[in-house]
């Protein structure tokens, strides 16, 4: 079966249905988050690269058409009208690596109504997935302050393939290394590693456990000294590092305990072999709150290996996206639900000094200072430019982190969660023109908290 099986079945039979009612018209639909999770300020846009792939090479094969008709209990000449069906459309979007804000598109699309029916639930799982892994990474990033951050996630995020996923994010905003191989290889990453407990329990002693790995890891050695005690650990990998070929020269790993209070031990035991030079990893459990907090608390730490609790964005799994029909064969439609209204028509999002976005209608002058975020991708179902790489990704993200406002970049510890409430937007009915303020969340004001 090919990709185009990533789908909802409703979506496959929506479809066929447009199909026969010769529904075929231009749509346009918008990807945007509804809300940003708690503690969150901004998002960081993630997932557009797979998402075009997918686009350019969709296509309804026999296949397909027999599993629509097998999963919906129907001959499969009923679905036929799917045959062949492919995506001729355009596409805009944020470009991986901008940071963005909850209610203005990821991504607008721009297809025959069927076409762009089929390709909803893949568009949603890469751009919700990997937004919402990216914007866990860039916070971690802002509470290291400057100190490196590896991913170590490749063990527990849910899946080799989001594991993949992780290490690219996580280099796409800032992280300096990853323990994952294959994504090392596969996206020009810096692979960083040490050892696991395992290994020193496999060996009579920590001494020669650490022996072992320093002959066969050429250069700088990381040994994991927390197995049995951590301060006998140290000074054991002391004494060794001390006596390396090399020279004295590596790391030790923390990966357990009261890490800030087990780094400032080791310090000390560490500069008194006369190795000021050996740095500290800590690793356990690790996110952006307990970063903020070993940094703020001077913790001598000088890396931090985080995995879980960004793999998977453990505070906030999902992110609440949506990708609503906005207009249909060039009439403006929208959504009244209680709490999720939608804006109809094509749009533009404007970014303006200290993050005063302004969204508008695709066609409208922009405002004094704006410059738009979406950007035209793909047309005629074609890329309008060559792939988009990890670098550009990475420094898009280091030049929208550095206008990023003060305030926004503090990390708040979480407090439960309040209410859903509904961004309302006033005076919108046909074909309107209008203008909705986003505007980073600072404290005191209704509705806002202070957030990164």
């Amino acid at each position: 079966m090919s990709e185009a099986m990533t789908t909802d079945l409703y979506e496959a039979t929506m479809a066929l249905s447009y199909l026969r009612e010769g529904m075929t018209g231009p749509a346009t639909f918008d990807l945007y988050a509804r809300g940003l999770p708690p503690e969150r300020g901004f998002l960081v846009a993630a997932g557009l690269e797979p998402a075009l792939d997918f686009l350019a090479g969709f296509r309804v094969e026999p296949e397909d058409v027999a599993a629509f008709a097998a999963a919906m209990h129907r001959p499969s000449e009923d679905l036929e009208p799917l045959l062949g069906l492919g995506f001729d459309g355009e596409v805009r979007a944020v470009p991986e690596g901008r940071l963005v804000l909850a209610g203005e598109p990821l991504l607008e699309l721009t297809a025959p109504l069927p076409q762009a029916q089929l390709v909803e639930t893949y568009l949603m799982g890469q751009l919700s997935h990997q937004t919402t892994i990216a914007s866990k990474a860039a916070r971690c990033v802002l509470a290291a302050e400057g100190r490196p951050v590896v991913d170590f996630s490749l063990r527990r995020t849910h899946g080799p393939w989001a594991g993949m996923q992780s290490a690219r994010l996580s280099a796409m905003t800032g992280f300096t290394a990853t323990s994952n191989v294959a994504a090392a290889a596969a996206y020009g990453i810096e692979a960083g590693g040490t050892m696991a407990h395992a290994y020193i329990e496999a060996f009579p002693d920590e001494e020669t456990a650490f022996r072992a790995f320093a002959r066969t890891h050429p250069g700088p050695v990381t040994f994991l000294v927390d197995t049995y005690d951590t301060a006998t650990g140290v000074a054991t990998a002391a004494r060794v590092l001390r006596e390396l070929e090399s020279g004295p020269t590596g790391a030790i790993r923390l990966d357990s305990g009261d890490l800030g209070e087990q780094a400032v031990r080791a310090r000390r035991i560490l500069d008194a072999a006369g190795l000021p030079e050996v740095r500290i990893v800590a690793s356990g459990g690790l996110d952006e709150y307990a970063l903020e907090e070993l940094v703020h608390a001077g913790a001598p730490i000088d890396v931090f290996a985080v995995g879980t609790r960004m793999g998977v964005s453990a505070d906030a799994a999902a992110l609440d996206t949506a990708y609503k029909l906005v207009a249909y064969d060039g009439t403006p439609v929208m959504k009244l639900s209680s709490a999720k209204a939608t804006a109809p028509g094509t749009k533009q999002v404007w970014r303006r000094a200290g993050y005063a976005d302004v969204i508008g209608e695709r066609d409208e002058l922009p405002p004094g200072g704006g410059a738009p975020l979406l950007e035209t991708v793909m047309r005629e179902g074609r890329r309008t430019g060559a792939p988009d790489t990890l670098d550009r990704a990475r420094r898009r993200f280091a030049t929208d982190l550095a206008g990023l406002p003060p305030h926004a970049r503090r990390i708040r510890h979480p407090v439960p969660p309040r209410p859903a409430t509904s961004a309302g937007l006033a005076g919108l009915a046909g074909r309107v023109r209008h203008r909705i303020e986003h505007r980073l969340a600072a404290g005191g004001e209704a509705g806002g908290r202070q957030a990164a």
